[in-house]
């Protein structure tokens, strides 16, 4: 999702730096950018020199130290807690004093990574919506400490992207996950259990409870190692058995049936990522 977030604030004229840890991933994150900016241009709600300059204010680094003015540092790596709080104390050496260390997660306590740095005060988090250019809802996720100039500073960059910025507090899942992901693994136990197929389970919730899309495919979407792990995280921040993940699911992941990403989920997917069929 970071190249998603480095989008939508070089659209709003912001200079973005875009750390990432190699070349090849730079290079693949420009070119994700680009077919995003390139639809827009196609709709006709871009011009071409408009997407251009988006991209030239979008510069690319696998040097962490060449963050150090940065005012807003927003980390959207992997969802594990090891991962993300080395990357916060790394960040906290090099980033300004004044500097706000955002993060992109989707479960993870905002208050255990603000507790990683000397800037608990100033650490928060931005949970986008996927795809980042086209959802306007961000979490804007409050830890212990996090100050009310911190909150008031993100809540106003929010809105200049253009989103709307829902204030939530630090609890695992936080709003939309708590919510999302019981659906998504009750989907996953009608499933496993042969309650129906997974084209009936997806069609159900689509035309009886209009959403736009089936939450078995939404899975394959998100990740369903993302999806497991968010899970996990809800299971063992509540102790309460009703997150406990399906074994359908932890099946899958073992077998490497990610989702889009993987080319298989609970759908099999051809290379422009259209479902095809399948058995689940």
């Amino acid at each position: 999702m970071g190249n998603g977030i480095a989008q939508v604030f070089a659209a709003k004229g912001h200079d973005v730096l875009l750390l990432e840890v190699d070349e090849a991933r730079l290079e693949k994150a420009r070119s994700a950018m680009r077919s995003s900016l390139d639809r827009i241009v196609k709709k006709g709600t871009l011009s071409e020199s408009d997407r251009d300059a988006i991209l030239g204010r979008v510069r690319g680094t696998t040097r962490l130290a060449d963050l150090a003015k940065a005012s807003l540092c927003v980390e959207a790596v992997m969802e594990d807690l090891a991962v993300k709080s080395a990357l916060f104390q790394a960040l906290d050496q090099v980033l300004p004093p004044d500097a706000i260390l955002a993060t992109n997660p989707s479960s993870i306590s905002i208050t255990a990574l603000a507790a990683d740095t000397k800037r608990a005060d100033r650490v928060i988090g931005m949970h986008f919506m996927n795809p980042v250019p086209v959802m306007a809802l961000v979490e804007i996720i409050r830890g212990l400490a996090t100050s009310d100039a911190t909150y008031a500073a993100v809540e106003k960059w929010t809105r200049e992207l253009g989103k709307t910025p829902v204030e939530v507090q630090d609890y695992p899942g936080f709003v939309s996950n708590r919510v999302l992901m019981p659906m998504i693994n009750e989907a996953v136990f009608c499933l496993m259990e042969g309650v129906a197929t997974r084209e009936a389970i997806d069609s159900v919730m689509k035309l009886g409870m209009n959403h736009p899309l089936g939450p078995l495919a939404l899975a394959d979407l998100i990740g369903l190692d993302v999806c497991l792990d968010i899970l996990r995280v809800l299971h063992d921040g509540f102790g309460d058995p009703k997150y406990r993940p399906c074994p359908l699911l932890i099946k899958m992941v073992a077998a490497g049936r990610l989702g889009r990403k993987s080319g298989a989920g609970f759908y099999e997917y051809v290379p422009a990522a259209a479902p095809a069929p399948a058995t689940a």
